[in-house]
């Protein structure tokens, strides 16, 4: 009689910290599975690279990654990555990819005020890509396309431990609250991984009372979707594997924030970082 199936094997990448909202949500879904937590730091922030030069890096990291950790299935935790690789990633490798895009449809489907705003990196609000969701998902919703240069960067600064003013924070958020023709924004789409990581400022901050949409729990169930719930029968997670492309992930602050044990982190050596 066959014996239990082999947990499955999750790579999580993102530019940075930000992933961590997403993994969350997957670990949430599939406490049994074994987790590679994956930041290429090297390459942060992705938004100011060009598409060309984007593409060409996460294929190049992904490469690298798929070789060492032989996942069963890779979430890519950031939208601005996803918007731009995930076709290039899915016709290089046979495993399934789940990418992360901006929650514009179920943002438009709960807005009362018919006005939404996208919180999000220059380089998501630019992507063509980005333009369709809206063209598609609006609904007859006003959508407002906000870009922020520096909120994520804002946010993994908050993350690693650093001070950060509140002034900085609410200076990026504030356009998107607009109040027009009778009708104010009333929700935000967080198309970032880095900004559901900071809600509780972004609500302290807001300048009025908003609903904050995050990717995170549709990714985790589309996960389940792919791979199939867990089993009824958990052991004890495995600790989470660490691997970063800049400099070493801090294992305890990564583990208080996603309240999961966390292996010594490793360093993977990439090629160097192209711009154009």
């Amino acid at each position: 009689m066959p014996g239990p199936a082999k947990p499955p094997t999750i790579l999580v990448f993102d530019s940075g910290l930000g992933g961590l909202s997403v993994f969350r949500e997957i670990a949430r879904a599939r406490p049994d599975a074994s987790f590679v937590y994956a930041a290429d730091d090297a390459g942060f922030p992705y938004g100011d690279l060009s598409e060309h030069a984007l593409v060409a890096r996460v294929g190049e990291v992904m490469d690298l990654l798929i070789d060492a950790v032989r996942p069963d299935l890779v979430v890519i935790a950031c939208n601005t990555a996803s918007t731009a690789a995930l076709p290039s990633l899915r016709a290089r490798h046979a495993m399934p990819f789940v990418g992360t895009v901006p929650a514009v449809k179920p943002a438009c489907a709960a807005s009362r005020s018919r006005r939404v705003s996208i919180l999000a990196t220059p380089g998501t609000v630019r992507r063509d890509y980005t333009s369709e969701l809206v063209r598609a998902f609006a609904d007859g919703c006003t959508v407002d396309l906000v870009p922020s240069p520096r909120l994520a960067a804002l946010a993994e600064a908050v993350l690693s431990g650093q001070s950060v003013d509140d002034g900085e924070i609410a200076a990026e958020i504030a356009p998107c609250f607009v109040s027009q023709g009778g009708r104010a924004t009333d929700t935000v789409v967080l198309a970032c991984t880095h900004y559901p990581l900071i809600a509780d400022r972004l609500a302290r901050l807001a300048l009025w009372p908003v609903a904050w949409i995050d990717p995170a729990p549709a990714i985790a169930r589309r996960v389940v979707s792919l791979i199939g719930p867990a089993p009824q029968d958990l052991a004890e997670p495995e600790p989470v594997r660490l691997v970063s492309t800049g400099r070493p992930l801090e294992p305890g602050r990564i583990g208080a924030i996603i309240a999961r044990p966390v292996a010594a982190p490793d360093l993977l050596a990439t090629p160097p970082v192209l711009v154009s």
